[in-house]
């Protein structure tokens, strides 16, 4: 189960990674929306009331670094460096995947690999992980209050469209360009732009359903780059109610099952003790913000896969892409911002 559970991470994993801690649509076939400000869109995002729903989705990354095969297992490393792992497989992988929203608390993310699929079942306090290739299956009963994401579950469009608009701020312009069309449906095509020149990222987009205020598509756009390093967009929709048997799951004959306790009903976030994985220590604000971990008892850094895509640099091994960098320093920690690289030099200094 060690590669299953590497990807139960934090709920800010992830989007840290691609927000910087902080194909699928064209433009001629969009219908007209009514013209609203970058303010307007913005609420209309926010505001977006919860509806059943169901929609293909897919995924595209070209951040300058070879695609890691799906389902990459590091069997001895603890779970800092399964956690970066992951998350390296997440971020440079293409990925495929269907999401099902029923009713509040039921949710299903499945993502498609060349061999098989993982999914990820929320139905009430009831959570299954289910990994096909290894017919693996992890469950736990969770109140909604205490639950954090599994990693899978947060490779949606609107779990990442959320996770940058909640880094709105004075340090990022917003505008709106012309309308999109994206699986389908006509967005508005919100554009945060930040107003620093020390961050990687040039731009990032989100498409917003004109009717419903859904994130359709996000798009990370690297400075001195065109085309977007990062899309993450829905290629089909339908706003009917997903059958309700679909959120409920039984592992196939023959899975292993493990079954995970429930938090202590006392067990604090801060507690560094009953937590796996802590939260990480984030230092500046908006672009050019920092994530620090702690070192772990592993060194990451002699990883086979990690030492083949770092290279030396003053203080550790830098594993540098176009729009996020990270740095393994040499006492263990992993900084990691959509920030240069002396940028991380400077954190890890401090």
């Amino acid at each position: 189960m060690a590669r299953t559970w590497s990807r139960w991470l934090p709920a800010a994993a992830v989007p840290l990674v691609v927000a910087g801690s902080v194909a699928f649509a064209a433009q001629a076939g969009a219908d007209e929306l009514p013209e609203r400000t970058p303010e307007d869109v913005l609420t209309l995002l926010a505001d977006r009331d919860h509806q059943p729903y169901s929609g293909e989705f897919e995924q595209t990354s070209d951040l300058g670094l070879p695609q890691l095969p799906g389902g990459v297992d590091l069997p001895d490393a603890d779970g800092d460096a399964a956690a970066v792992t992951a998350a390296l497989e997440a971020l440079t992988s293409d990925h495929g995947g269907r999401v099902l929203v029923g009713e509040q608390d039921q949710a299903r993310v499945q993502v498609f690999e060349s061999f098989g699929e993982r999914d990820v079942i929320v139905n009430g306090d009831e959570v299954w992980v289910y990994d096909s290739d290894e017919n693996a299956a992890t469950h736990a009963t969770v109140p909604a209050d205490a639950r954090t994401a599994p990693l899978d579950q947060q490779l949606t469009p609107d779990e990442v469209a959320d996770r940058f608009i909640e880094a709105v701020g004075p340090s990022t312009e917003l505008s709106v360009r012309e309308d999109v069309e994206v699986a389908g449906r006509a967005a508005y095509d919100l554009v945060l732009t930040p107003r620093t020149d020390a961050t990687l990222v040039a731009e990032v987009a989100i498409a917003v359903d004109g009717e419903t205020g859904q994130p359709l598509r996000v798009s990370v756009t690297a400075r001195g780059e065109h085309a977007p390093a990062f899309q993450l967009g829905y290629t089909s929709l339908d706003l009917a109610a997903p059958d309700a048997d679909l959120f409920e799951f039984t592992p196939p004959a023959g899975a292993e099952v493990e079954e995970i306790a429930p938090p202590a009903q006392d067990q604090g976030r801060d507690d560094a003790e009953q937590v796996e994985h802590p939260e990480p220590t984030v230092v500046g604000t908006g672009w050019e913000s920092v994530a620090i971990l702690d070192a772990g008892t592993t060194d990451i850094g002699a990883e086979p896969l990690l030492a083949q895509l770092t290279t030396a640099v003053d203080g550790g091994r830098l594993l540098g892409t176009d729009l996020v960098n990270v740095l393994i320093a040499d006492d263990g920690r992993v900084l990691v911002g959509a920030v240069p690289l002396e940028r991380l030099q400077a954190a890890a200094a401090e």
